[in-house]
């Protein structure tokens, strides 16, 4: 069993569920969102070893949510998913970090691929928070 949470912030129940239930049947721990608003309120920042998020979501994006978490000095790794992929979005937050930006529907594998992609980059695991107070 993997003692590693993933989080998943996405407004169509239906992709949030199958997701959260695919990643259960793997052993993954999975928490379920529907907003990042929710996520964000939700205490289970710094306990999320990778965040799976749609970027057109109600309220903020997952862009939005993205810059959010790392000028808050999260780092956690960030994968997109998204029904409308937008290059310019797409590119803006693979540059900004983000681990993949999937377009929906995405094929299990890739999703793996990159949750896997995910944990082997040393920022995953733990997520911590960067002091902003350097002295």
């Amino acid at each position: 069993m993997f003692s590693i949470l993933i989080s998943i912030v996405d407004d169509d129940p239906v992709v949030r569920e199958a997701t959260a239930d695919l990643l259960s049947s793997l052993g993954y721990k999975a928490l379920e969102f529907e907003s990042a608003e929710e996520f964000l309120d939700s205490g289970h920042i710094t306990n999320t070893g990778c965040l799976i998020t749609d970027q057109q979501l109600p309220g903020l994006s997952g862009l939005e949510l993205q810059n959010q978490l790392y000028a808050d000095g999260y780092l956690t790794p960030i994968i997109f998913i998204t029904a409308f992929p937008e290059p310019g979005i797409r590119k803006r937050a693979l540059d900004a970090g983000a681990v993949a930006f999937l377009t929906k529907p995405f094929e299990q594998a890739d999703l793996l691929n990159s949750i896997e992609s995910a944990f082997s980059d040393t920022r995953s695991i733990p997520v911590t928070r960067i002091s902003g107070d350097r002295t």
